[in-house]
């Protein structure tokens, strides 16, 4: 079908996970809530580790730290870079996470089934009103 659709069955993501029957469904809708709310979650985490990362970057080299007399700022560039470099390498896994999780979700919902629909944008309202406050801790 091309259209959505209110049915217990469907095939989500894999041939393994065939629904075909109200329990599975229920159960269906809520692993797609969760894909859903996860999503949210680590796209927060992203935005999280970004700021955290900025932060970690030095504000501006000095006048001081270009000369060859030695500074505190020229000293924490080394390791404000390396501080920058692993949180960007830990956003990047975050990325892949978010990109992989977001397909999934997708192509449940691609199997135009309204309850798998319905599913997805429950999940990711109460994900995003749950994680949404985390931000300003972060």
């Amino acid at each position: 079908m091309m259209t959505f659709y209110f049915s217990d069955t469907a095939v989500l993501l894999f041939d393994f996970w065939n629904v075909h029957s109200p329990t599975g469904m229920v159960l269906s809708v809520l692993v797609i809530l969760l894909l859903s709310v996860l999503y949210e979650a680590v796209k927060m985490g992203k935005a999280v580790l970004l700021r955290r990362a900025l932060l970690a970057l030095p504000r501006s080299l000095s006048h001081e730290a270009l000369t060859d007399c030695p500074s505190p700022s020229l000293m924490a560039f080394p390791l404000s870079f390396s501080r920058w470099f692993w949180f960007h390498v830990g956003q990047t896994l975050f990325h892949v996470l978010q990109v992989v999780l977001g397909y999934m979700v997708m192509l449940a919902v691609m199997s135009y089934n309204a309850w798998i629909f319905l599913g997805a944008i429950v999940g990711s309202t109460l994900g995003y009103f749950m994680v949404y406050p985390l931000l300003g801790r972060g």
